[in-house]
């Protein structure tokens, strides 16, 4: 637990700090370029759910529903990624106006939430590459099982000689 004079330094520190209009400003670009980044993720799915979606009209095939769901759940986690990257966008802008009135212990809340936003925003986004790479998993689990099975029957016909029919 830290003590009240630790405390108090903290806070000094936090008073002394300024923000310039550089500071909220250095954000726009790391902003815009993950923005831009969420965006294609998102319309890669897209275009991925509508190919999916097509087959499944045809086949009602439950894998592919299954994996349809999965892609519904990534793309509320991209809209709610691209959301929170707005929102500190728009904080980091709010930011610049209340430095411009002078508004310093105001511009430091906003510019404070601005950071908060873009870190879940990113978290999300870490969240929505780790349901990603399950996906992918699990659809290469079945070529893994298949090359399995395919070593498992080369190597009976190899002890045997290649005496004995191939077995599925």
């Amino acid at each position: 637990m830290p003590t009240r004079a630790a405390l108090f330094a903290v806070g000094k520190v936090v008073k002394a700090m300024e923000i310039t209009l550089n500071t909220p400003a250095l954000l726009f670009p790391a902003i815009s370029l993950i923005l831009l980044a969420f965006t294609n993720r998102f319309n890669t799915l897209a275009q991925l759910i509508r190919s999916l979606h097509a087959k499944w009209q045809e086949s009602h095939d439950p894998d592919i529903h299954r994996q349809l769901r999965n892609l519904r759940l990534r793309t509320r986690l991209i809209r709610d990624m691209q959301g929170l990257g707005v929102v500190s966008m728009f904080l980091c802008v709010l930011c610049m106006l209340l430095i411009y009135l002078g508004r310093q212990e105001a511009t430091m809340v906003v510019f404070g939430a601005s950071l908060l936003s873009l870190l879940v925003s990113l978290a999300l986004s870490v969240w929505e590459i780790w349901i990603s790479t399950q996906a992918l998993s699990l659809e290469l689990q079945d070529m893994e099982a298949i090359e399995h099975r395919a070593r498992r029957v080369f190597k009976q016909n190899r002890n045997s000689g290649g005496r004995s029919a191939v077995k599925s």
